[in-house]
């Protein structure tokens, strides 16, 4: 059913409902009003009707007929249409006319009211008054209740035919407006129905209708399209790294897997083949399966660098970090030469994993590359700040990149003919600093010996809120499927 037929049936069985109930108030009111009105008017006969009842009673006691004829007759007519009684002191009737209850023991005994006195289905209202004096009694003033009775009978009709009219005519009203107050809701359901999910939130601008509860809709649904898009867009990029990782490895692979058959094939084919020939055909099968090893390592790597998440990303002392870098550098390469400056802290928001892929290629970077060929490495390592930012350097003494080449070493696979890694390492420091908003330049050394590697990261205040930490990623997720330009 729909919602306006909802609302224009609700409304025509809801607003009868409510004239009935106002009109049951009503009668109750009316009715008080009336009664009210009845017992007003009973207290101005009475008060008018005393001096004679009085004057009966001293009449009646002393015996005078004649007087007593003639105040009866005054007492019936300023009752005018109710009823009156008047009984002695010794119980005797003095005077009883109009309307009145059959049983006059119905009558209340003690002064005041007016009172409500039921007999046989008649309402009569009766007001009770002690009349004192030398001949003492009590005066009856009785009104009959449903006097009023037509006037209650009309309020009552109209009431009724209020609440039959109010039905059909409230439900066309009713559903004439909610037709036009969902108005704004089915353009909006058309506007959703028609639109093309490959178009995305874009497609989906629907005015302010100025009705808050649509406005409201709208934006959820905007906000819906909008998920469902970085949703979709992450999901394409997933893909695209899937493929790429897929090309890539297939590519970079195929040659140290073709040296590798190659090797094979001679072991298979010679099998009595010299020990020293034997051992330098291991060595080589070892060097390409090391090589393969490192070129998935660092396809994987760069593949989660592609997807990682902003809630993968917290306050980070890249001090700490520093110092682990530098320490399993040591144990790998224990006849390097390294040395580390910088505080005891230095925070940055970032992704931990991340960070240590960054320091673990600059540093393996500076070792493999950056000593001359007959010198183990000398490496610096330096963490310091400027201003808003963190600035990490990483110089060697090894042969220098030439000014010409220092853009291209951080797109994947480049590396020099003689170099022993997978062309992927500087890659990754490149992505990580991208990915924590940041960048990373390599210059010459101190004197124009060797490299300087600067990775500059945004600090974090160690007084920062949470509220003030970044919750976005650098724009850049193509690190596999596309060169850096």
């Amino acid at each position: 059913m729909k919602l306006s037929s909802r609302i224009a049936l609700s409304v025509t069985v809801v607003v009868p409902l409510l004239v009935l109930g106002a009109g049951a108030l009503l009668l109750g009111l009316v009715n008080r009003d009336l009664r009210g009105q009845q017992d007003a008017r009973l207290h101005d006969r009475a008060a008018a009707v005393l001096p004679a009842a009085r004057a009966l009673l001293t009449a009646d006691r002393g015996g005078r007929p004649k007087v007593e004829q003639n105040q009866s007759r005054r007492i019936l007519g300023d009752a005018l249409d109710s009823g009156v009684r008047v009984v002695a002191a010794d119980g005797s009737v003095v005077l009883a006319g109009g309307p009145a209850p059959v049983d006059p023991a119905r009558l209340p005994d003690v002064p005041g009211g007016p009172v409500t006195v039921r007999e046989h289905g008649d309402v009569w209202r009766v007001l009770t008054v002690r009349v004192d004096g030398p001949a003492a009694g009590t005066l009856w003033l009785i009104a009959p209740a449903a006097a009023d009775g037509p006037q209650l009978a009309a309020v009552r009709r109209r009431v009724l035919l209020v609440s039959l009219l109010a039905a059909p005519v409230s439900g066309l009203v009713a559903l004439g407006l909610a037709r036009r107050a969902t108005l704004s809701i089915r353009r909006l359901s058309r506007r959703a129905a028609e639109l093309d999910p490959a178009a995305g939130v874009a497609a989906f601008a629907p005015g302010r209708s100025r009705i808050t509860e649509v406005d409201e809709l709208a934006t959820a649904i905007r906000v819906l399209l909008t998920r469902y898009d970085e949703q979709a867009a992450r999901t394409a990029q997933a893909l695209d790294t899937a493929r790429s990782f897929s090309s890539a490895a297939s590519h970079e692979l195929r040659t140290p897997l073709t040296s590798m058959r190659t090797d094979l094939d001679v072991l298979a084919a010679h099998p009595d083949l010299p020990a020293g020939e034997r051992a330098e055909v291991v060595r080589d099968l070892r060097a390409d399966h090391a090589r393969l090893e490192e070129l998935l390592t660092a396809l994987r790597t760069l593949a989660q660098g592609d997807l990682v998440e902003v809630s993968a990303f917290a306050p980070i002392d890249l001090a700490d970090l520093v110092a682990d870098a530098a320490a399993e550098t040591r144990r790998r390469y224990p006849e390097v030469r390294l040395s580390v400056q910088g505080p005891a802290e230095v925070r940055v928001f970032g992704w931990e994993g991340g960070l240590r892929i960054l320091l673990a290629n600059l540093l393996g970077n500076a070792v493999v590359h950056g000593h001359p060929p007959d010198r183990p490495a000398v490496v610096s390592v330096r963490l310091g700040t400027e201003g808003e930012s963190v600035l990490l350097t990483v110089a060697d003494q090894g042969p220098g990149i030439e000014p010409s080449a220092r853009q291209a070493v951080f797109t994947r696979f480049h590396r020099r003919p003689d170099s022993p890694g997978s062309g992927l390492g500087l890659t990754l420091v490149a992505q990580q600093a991208a990915l924590h908003r940041g960048t990373v330049s390599v210059r010459a050394g101190a004197g124009g010996t060797g490299s300087r590697f600067e990775v500059r990261l945004p600090l974090l205040r160690a007084d920062a809120p949470t509220v003030e930490l970044p919750v976005q990623l650098a724009l850049r997720r193509d690190w596999l499927a596309g060169d850096r330009s």
